[in-house]
């Protein structure tokens, strides 16, 4: 029964981890996708949504950082 529960935990902290991947790598697509488009629709704004973009982009790289972390450590509690 231990070894089962083990495995069950590491091969769900494996789909957590890709989950968690692979949302934040559709969102950060989305933001860019978003971001192209404001700018050629109005080009003497593109700074702006650059910054805007880049800020965005970051705040889903840390979210997606915390829940592969936490992933990783609920596989890891024995």
């Amino acid at each position: 029964m231990g070894e089962w529960s083990f495995a069950l935990a590491y091969l769900a902290a494996g789909l957590g981890a890709g989950l968690v991947t692979l949302g934040a790598a559709v969102g950060i697509g989305r933001i860019a996708g978003q971001a192209m488009d404001g700018t050629a629709r109005q080009p003497e704004a593109g700074g702006d949504i650059r910054t805007t973009m880049i800020i965005a982009a970051a705040m889903i790289e840390g979210v997606a950082l915390f829940g592969a972390v936490i992933c990783f450590l609920l596989a890891g509690i024995k």
